[in-house]
């Protein structure tokens, strides 16, 4: 196999683990019953005007399995935080004492449960699509490699080699989806 070839599939497996690795961490920020900083990661606050990460205005923390507690760096922050937090839509209600912002995770419902676990499938098949998307691109890559003197046999094997590559990546997608759906229906 060539040079050119061999390159082409390195990048795509560079881009399949970028793809894998986005699609674990929108699957962390899927809640599966307990209390975790990482549900709020998506959050942005107004701060002066400027839309800002949540983690960046104040700090995130869990002091038990059920609870979250935001602490703002600011007490002018206590509203738009809070605001913020509603707006996301994640099944929480979060309580302001005028110093902190106490979030009780409530157990999931089973009806909760069965729309987190077609949430993490949506997202698994974002990642699949990733996945194919840089499989497309790559073999595009690789046929145009055929005005660099790259001979019709060699892009076929190359063109498998993607294929296979596709092939894995896609099943980890799969794993990845099963242990967060078996976590999430896991009472």
């Amino acid at each position: 196999m060539s040079e050119l070839i061999k390159k082409q599939i390195s990048d795509a497996k560079a881009l399949m683990d970028k793809a894998i690795a986005h699609t674990d961490a929108e699957l962390t920020k899927i809640r599966a019953g307990k209390a975790s900083p990482s549900m709020l990661d998506d959050i942005v606050v107004e701060y002066y005007g400027t839309p800002t990460p949540l983690s960046q205005v104040g700090s995130v923390n869990t002091p038990d399995a059920r609870t979250i507690v935001i602490q703002p760096w600011e007490k002018s922050l206590l509203n738009p935080i809070e605001k913020a937090i509603k707006e996301a839509n994640l099944g929480v209600n979060p309580q302001n004492d005028g110093v902190i912002i106490r979030i009780n995770v409530p157990p999931l419902t089973e009806e909760r449960r069965r729309e987190l676990v077609k949430k993490a499938k949506g997202e698994a098949e974002n990642g699949k699509i990733a996945v194919r998307n840089i499989r497309k691109d790559a073999n595009e890559k690789i046929k145009k490699l055929k005005s660099e003197g790259v001979s019709e046999d060699e892009m076929k094997t190359g063109e498998a080699e993607v294929q296979k590559l596709t092939d894995g990546y896609i099943v980890k997608v799969d794993q990845l989806s099963e242990a967060k759906e078996k976590d999430i229906m896991t009472v």
